[in-house]
């Protein structure tokens, strides 16, 4: 099982977790994509690529609305053709990227059009003008100049055939968004909490949904994890709970609870759907963050000691997870905890899972 870090993407900060990572074991970095919070995925990723020999890099996550999928694919591309074979693009529906232009996340059906068409750029296909519609009161068609000659499709023309597909990983948390991501993407990440019988849920929904497609083998599962590494497990709450406030609304973000839940657990989450604050989004000092009791938090999350950490993760690793993407301590929590939860999880967890590095 590959573990990955989750941070944000100022280029500079990138590139030197990047460094720290690789050091440690890590099998690589994602950052996120949310244009006016933080820079630019891909500069980051950049960034961090030519500082480092053989981590992975990814987004976590980009979103179907706020690029078209060529510039998506293009960006993904030129991060393989610096770094070949370590870039993984991750996307969903979008949070708070959408949410600082207004809108909520992507529909479904729009989001399954766009990984459709965003796979067939990434695997150097021609896609059909009509498959990316671009309203009139945009541009006008092509056509309509009437030029000598013009491309008849759209495809990406200057990625170097000897260098790898990017995979595609969909981030997902409803049935309906499982059910694309074990269609059309490389892997589904579930963000259903660290919640064994919730993952083992998506993972279910995921295999139904190949079957119906006609998928004999089975699909490659990885979950975004909010975990902490400390002694001190009241620390250890303390810091995880603003990241882990982002995460677990996600299976609530439409009033609805995604997955299997008790009644504890719902009461939470209606809670936590009725009660966030945007303005505030992942942080520990958010009027959100205590709507978290401890029960909640030693589920969904995973905070305690080296040992424990290493059981639970070893726990998804049963289930057929094979990546976890771990978002750590949250902004806005005590910094020199933070700094010792994070030199704790690279010396006492990551190198238990580090046998297998990118080379």
């Amino acid at each position: 099982m590959e573990l990955w870090t989750l941070t944000h993407s100022r280029p500079a900060h990138a590139r030197s977790v990047a460094e720290r990572a690789e050091a440690a074991g890590w099998h690589g970095i994602m950052v996120v994509d949310s244009q006016n919070l933080s820079a630019d995925s891909y500069v980051g990723l950049t960034y961090a690529a030519v500082a480092t020999q053989t981590i992975g890099l990814g987004t976590g996550v980009t979103n179907s609305v706020t690029r078209h999928p060529a510039v998506t694919a293009s960006a993904a591309m030129a991060v393989q053709d610096v770094a070949p074979g370590r870039m993984c693009l991750g996307i969903g529906r979008g949070d708070s990227a959408l949410a600082h232009l207004g809108r909520s996340p992507a529909r479904v059906d729009q989001f399954e059009r766009y990984v459709d068409v965003l796979q067939r750029y990434l695997r150097r296909e021609d896609v059909d003008f009509a498959d990316i519609p671009i309203a009139d009161e945009v541009a006008l068609p092509l056509a309509d100049l009437e030029l000598a000659d013009h491309p008849a499709a759209s495809r990406i023309r200057w990625f170097k055939e000897e260098v790898a597909k990017v995979p595609v990983e969909v981030a997902a948390t409803g049935p309906r968004v499982i059910e694309i991501g074990a269609r059309l993407a490389d892997r589904v990440m579930f963000t259903l909490g660290a919640v064994p019988e919730r993952l083992r849920w998506g993972i279910g929904v995921a295999e139904a949904a190949r079957g119906r497609a006609g998928l004999s083998s089975p699909g490659s599962y990885g979950a975004y994890v909010n975990l902490v590494c400390h002694e001190d497990r009241t620390v250890a709450r303390a810091l995880v709970r603003g990241g882990l406030t982002t995460f677990a609304r996600f299976s609530v973000m439409h009033g609805e609870v995604s997955g299997p839940v008790d009644g504890s657990e719902q009461a939470t989450l209606d809670r936590l759907h009725d009660g966030y604050n945007m303005k505030a989004h992942t942080r520990s000092d958010s009027p959100q963050a205590g709507l978290l009791n401890d029960a909640f938090i030693d589920k969904y999350a995973i905070v305690g000691t080296p040992d424990e950490c290493i059981e639970r993760l070893r726990e998804l690793q049963r289930l057929g997870i094979d990546k976890v993407a771990i978002s750590g301590p949250s902004a806005g929590s005590d910094p020199a905890e933070s700094r010792h939860a994070m030199e704790l999880m690279d010396r006492a967890v990551v190198p238990v899972f580090a046998s297998q590095v990118r080379g």
